[in-house]
């Protein structure tokens, strides 16, 4: 079950009936590419409108010439439009080493039924089967497709600014440092710096949210998202194949290919079921012949033939791939990109999700709200030597400080600078030594201090200088709006819920109360994360993991599923995560975890329906009660009502 689960994409598959759901590489659905709908029906409807007329002239019209070969030759012409490409398909096959594929059995079961007189029989099962098959192309094309169209939106051409005057190029030939001119309603083709004053988006082919965003000078701007004012200009800091657009879309392509344990298996056994399925076939043929008194080759011929259009794995093998596809889509139309069918299943079972606090459940924007420092200190000095230490961090608490101190005085000469894990940065600074970090740092470098550091509800940064405590600055973050709500659906789920965050405990102890976090731990290095989900696992618990996926990548790769907050921010993310929320809101946690469940229960809804209606048709075909059309309804019917049911994911609300 392990290898089944692996992150790494498998590899394409040839053109046989294990990669069936995968490409969907039959004779008729391979073909359909490109095809109206008429087109794709027409050698049905050639075929239906000949058998109807032959069936007619069989049972009501009676002419006298429509016998013998001349009515062989009529069902002949009917059973043609449907029937070659199906047999082209099976030879197809066999050539690649898959003798029993789908199209081997349509064809020997057809080919049989011709064999033994039931011309009308022979060519209504491959119209059927036909018809399904143009219907799963058909579903299998829209799923796909709706996938693509909601994260392919780059134009092919963008105006670029040379010279002073405007110039349209193709996209990929824009090179880093252009100027793009995007005008009202336009969608941008590259990744870029807004040059702009302001400029509104709209960003729901990225994220999913229709709500219009605002961008000032500076800010990163994404291909896909649309300008809504004011003709904007950007200045392009990503070639085109390297855009953000790019690598979700190359994602979301790409996540067909991780199967879920549940389509692997459905693969193996097809493989194994089907060339059982023709031996019995040619057992229930030949074998009476030592067993029954009144032994007719040509009735058990045709019992063998109804039970191998009846074992045909075709609802199986294409419904639950096109379940996967659908919920895979409906994700990415709500700004939940996965990255495999694999992580819908997984998902679907989660028993606790443990989350990091900063960026998660809270904004992540730190802004300064006090600054303690004793008298004996030059408070403007200390801050603008903190203020160049931390311009070496990318931490959410250093930009505050950058925020509040203002700009970096280039001056100030740092030595000797280091990072220590879970506590902060260490430098010196004329001579003298300064720390800036949590009072971890405080203690494990002697400084003395006189004050309870748990007193204190908001994230601190303690400072040292010369070996003297020089005081502290607090730090806030705001709860993001949906937060509650979030915590509260998982409730709902019975899923339990586990903060983990590097902050202070009273810090960390006050967001997960008011959000309703059931555990919370505080002053934890990354390594007491990994400690912490190696706990929760012990327990023998489906662990989801929402962080960063950069800074927490050890505890991502723990997890049973990572999922990335804000993936729009950071490439790394996207290639960590093995589910990315693009919008950085937690409401989607919950709504990811609901698409998961509702796809395994459709899937196990079709394997269920599939496996019930064949079984029972196979019994009576096996005893002779059962007729080619009941085996029309085993295979086609199934397989139709099956695909109608994988297809309403795609249109559900979450």
């Amino acid at each position: 079950m392990e290898e089944c689960c692996s992150t790494k994409p498998e590899k394409p598959h040839s053109h046989n009936h294990e990669g069936h759901d995968q490409d969907h590489d039959h004779g008729h659905s391979h073909d359909s590419e490109g095809k109206s709908v008429i087109e794709m029906f027409l050698p049905a409807i050639v075929s239906f409108m000949l058998l109807i007329v032959g069936i007619v002239m069989d049972h009501m019209i009676k002419p006298e010439w429509f016998t013998g070969w001349i009515r062989l030759i009529w069902y002949l012409i009917a059973y043609i439009p449907v029937g070659l490409p199906v047999l082209k398909e099976a030879f197809g096959s066999i050539k690649n080493g898959d003798v029993f594929s789908e199209f081997f059995l349509m064809g020997i079961a057809t080919v049989g039924a011709f064999a033994i007189g039931e011309y009308p029989e022979g060519v209504a099962v491959m119209l059927f089967y036909s018809v399904g098959e143009v219907f799963q192309a058909m579903a299998v094309t829209r799923a796909k497709t709706d996938i693509k169209s909601l994260l392919d939106q780059r134009p092919d051409e963008v105006t670029v600014i040379r010279d002073g005057k405007p110039e349209t190029v193709k996209a990929e030939k824009v090179n880093i440092g252009d100027i793009i001119q995007l005008k009202s309603g336009e969608k941008l083709g590259l990744d870029g710096k807004l040059l702009s004053e302001t400029a509104s988006f709209n960003t729901a082919a990225l994220t999913g949210e229709s709500k219009p965003d605002t961008k000032t000078k500076g800010d990163l701007v994404l291909a896909g998202m649309i300008n809504l004012n004011t003709v904007s200009e950007i200045e392009v800091t990503t070639a085109y194949k390297d855009s953000k657009l790019s690598h979700i879309l190359e994602m979301v392509q790409n996540a067909t290919a991780q199967k879920a344990p549940t389509e692997l298996f459905i693969r193996k056994f097809a493989k194994v079921y089907t060339p059982i399925v023709v031996f019995l076939a040619i057992g229930i043929a030949l074998m009476p012949y030592f067993f029954v008194g009144n032994y007719e080759f040509r009735d058990w011929l045709y019992r063998a033939l109804v039970f191998l259009v009846i074992s045909c794995p075709c609802a199986l093998v294409i419904s639950i791939p096109l379940g996967y596809f659908g919920g895979i889509g409906a994700g990415s139309r709500n700004g939940i990109l996965f990255k495999g069918s694999n992580f819908l299943d997984v998902l679907a079972t989660v028993q606790n999700v443990v989350m990091d606090k900063t960026g998660t459940m809270t904004e992540g924007v730190f802004k300064v709200q006090e600054v303690n420092f004793n008298n004996e200190f030059n408070k403007n000095e200390i801050l603008t030597f903190i203020n160049a230490l931390e311009a070496k961090s990318s931490h959410p608490v250093a930009t505050a400080i950058h925020e509040y101190a203002g700009a970096i005085d280039h001056s100030v000469e740092l030595e000797n600078i280091e990072e220590i894990a879970g506590q902060g940065l260490k430098a010196i600074v004329g001579g003298k030594e300064l720390l800036v970090g949590n009072f971890r740092l405080m203690d494990a470098s002697g400084i003395r201090y006189d004050l309870k550091p748990d007193n204190i509800i908001y994230t601190v940064v303690a400072v040292a200088y010369d070996k003297k405590f020089v005081g502290y600055l607090t730090i806030a973050d705001s709860i993001k709006a949906d937060a509650k709500f979030t915590i509260d659906q998982l409730k709902s789920l019975g899923i339990k819920t586990t903060m983990l965050s590097g902050d202070k405990s009273s810090v960390v102890k006050y967001v997960a109360d008011t959000l309703g976090i059931q555990n919370a731990h505080g002053d934890l290095l990354p390594e007491d994360k990994v400690n912490k989900v190696k706990e929760i696992k012990a327990r023998k618990q489906t662990v989801a993991f929402i962080g960063d996926g950069v800074n927490d990548a050890p505890v991502v790769a723990l997890s049973d599923v990572g999922i990335a907050m804000g993936g729009l921010g950071s490439d790394a993310t996207i290639e960590t995560a093995d589910v990315v929320i693009q919008d950085d809101r937690p409401g989607k946690i919950p709504m990811a975890i609901n698409i998961g469940k509702q796809t395994k229960r459709i899937v196990w809804q079709n394997i269920i329906l599939a496996f019930a209606v064949k079984a029972a048709v196979l019994v009576l075909g096996a005893g002779g009660l059962a007729t080619m059309w009941e085996a029309v309804f085993a295979d086609v019917g199934v397989a139709l009502l099956a695909i109608l049911n994988a297809v309403r994911i795609q249109r559900m609300k979450f």
